[in-house]
């Protein structure tokens, strides 16, 4: 509920922000595969100067801090704006860039933050710290394995007023391999709530589910390789206390987690009912998206669009009809 926690979630601090329907699309949280899947991301509260090495079914990563040690899963929530930033667009037919101008009002709210003036200075902080954590890997994206270094972003820029100091906008120029991954459609929507989640091994375990058991009905892993892919400093004996917290606590996102025996953790997709609320579409609507794509079964395109809808928080819909087939225009032939 609003203004309350919930489950040990932080409150939903700005509710009645329909911020992500941008237009008929809504720009829903989007994460790329990359940096789900292998630990870039400090899970520390605390300036963290270590370097880290990894190395897992072939891809091998090293990630270099800054003085202002390195970037933090909750830095991250600026890379996953931009990158829900620039699908909207790409799924409204608009042109994109490396370079982004945005609203820090907007970032903040998007991201479930306090938009007090601390947030804007913890803005900045996650903006140095994006900006000097470098990373030297072989990780592919849209199909290319690139072995080089990089930042996070390449870089940012703070405009203020100079009466004040409000910030007014944000530009930030992504990685290339960032940037590409992006284009290629190398992303999946999270849910809303992940913004909710206090605790950095939550985020990063929730990220993790989503990435291996997404639509899945159950996704197992040890917890000896989930405590080496969490990128968790603790001792395993720790993380699998943290874990066992976690479960008992029960409130990731989309997400329920159990023990089975052997060191197993067990990770189930929580089943959600059909909405009552869902939008109606004419039956006109559906022989134009068989127009639209021969072939295709319009009902399941409707069944698609209608579990999209549900996971993107749905919005707020003017003309359904209108919606439904500007989202077919993009979905690729099945």
């Amino acid at each position: 509920m609003a203004g309350t926690t919930t489950g040990g979630l932080l409150p939903d601090r700005h509710p009645t922000g329909d911020f992500f329907v941008c237009d008929l699309f809504g720009a829903s949280p989007k994460d790329d595969l990359a940096s789900m899947e292998h630990p870039i991301f400090s899970l520390s509260t605390r300036p963290d100067t270590r370097v880290l090495s990894y190395a897992h079914n072939g891809a091998h990563l090293e990630v270099t801090p800054s003085v202002r040690g390195r970037a933090t899963i909750h830095d991250k929530d600026i890379l996953i704006y931009c990158i829900s930033q620039l699908v909207a667009a790409m799924n409204a037919g608009r042109a994109v860039g490396r370079t982004l101008t945005l609203k820090a009002h907007d970032l903040l709210v998007a991201t479930n933050r306090d938009t007090g003036g601390d947030s804007y200075t913890r803005l900045r902080e996650g903006f140095e710290r994006l900006a000097g954590t470098r990373i030297t890997t072989n990780l592919t994206t849209g199909g290319v394995e690139a072995t080089r270094g990089f930042g996070l972003i390449e870089s940012w820029e703070i405009l203020r007023r100079s009466r004040g100091g409000r910030m007014i906008s944000v530009t930030v120029t992504l990685s290339d391999w960032l940037y590409r991954a992006v284009c290629a459609r190398s992303v999946l929507t999270l849910s809303r709530d992940y913004f909710r989640l206090r605790k950095p091994l939550e985020r990063r375990i929730y990220e993790l589910a989503r990435k291996h058991c997404g639509r899945q009905a159950e996704w197992t892993i040890s917890v000896p390789v989930l405590h080496h892919k969490s990128g968790s400093a603790a001792p395993v004996r720790v993380f699998r206390a943290a874990l066992r917290k976690m479960i008992v606590e029960n409130h990731l996102p989309d997400y329920s987690l159990a023990e089975r025996a052997g060191d197993i953790l067990v990770v189930t997709r929580r089943s959600k009912p059909r909405p009552t609320d869902a939008p109606v579409l004419s039956q006109e609507t559906l022989e134009m998206a068989r127009a639209l794509k021969p072939g295709a079964d319009a009902y399941g395109l409707q069944a698609r669009w209608l579990a999209w809808w549900d996971e993107t928080g749905r919005a707020r819909l003017g003309n359904p009809d209108r919606a439904f087939l500007a989202w077919v225009k993009t979905q690729k032939d099945r």
